[in-house]
């Protein structure tokens, strides 16, 4: 029972605000930034530079054509020092949770995340930056961490 309710906390910690308290905090954000990810399992950016405390509106599109069921993406943010080869594998079975892991240790890591989008989708995630450090992030469909991964740079 009790691991049950780590991970609904975990869950509930992650859960993304409704579309028009997304809209509001978007208009607001101290920083916008567009990250798009294709077919080729690659975002458009590599690297993204904020600074400690800034609100972040994070705007992420897949602009592929192929099908979700074989090409979906999203951005999860992991915290500085994450293990992302398990941090992505442990989330290879939850396809209704969008390939998160739902051990609350690894689901602990997330910082900001999207959900898993189809072609021609975006969503925007608005999140406040964290302490200075490297944050990972990566597409957690099943085999994409390997190529589709950057890094979100806090100074």
């Amino acid at each position: 029972m009790k691991n049950i309710l780590l991970i609904l906390t975990a869950v509930a910690l992650i859960t993304p605000v409704t579309r028009a308290e997304e809209k509001a905090d978007a208009a607001k954000a101290d920083v916008k930034v567009t990250l798009t990810g294709n077919d080729q399992m690659k975002y458009d950016k590599a690297e993204i530079e904020v600074e400690a405390g800034q609100t972040v509106a994070l705007t992420f599109k897949n602009i592929g054509a192929l099908p979700k069921a074989a090409m979906g993406h999203n951005v999860v943010i992991l915290k500085p020092g994450s293990d992302i080869p398990k941090f992505a594998i442990g989330g290879v079975a939850n396809k209704a949770g969008d390939y998160l892991p739902l051990d609350p240790a690894l689901a602990a890591q997330v910082v900001a995340k999207t959900k898993i989008l189809g072609p021609k989708e975006e969503e925007t995630i608005v999140f406040k930056v964290p302490a200075a450090g490297d944050y990972p992030f990566l597409c957690t469909f099943p085999g994409h961490f390997g190529v589709m991964k950057g890094v979100l740079k806090v100074k």
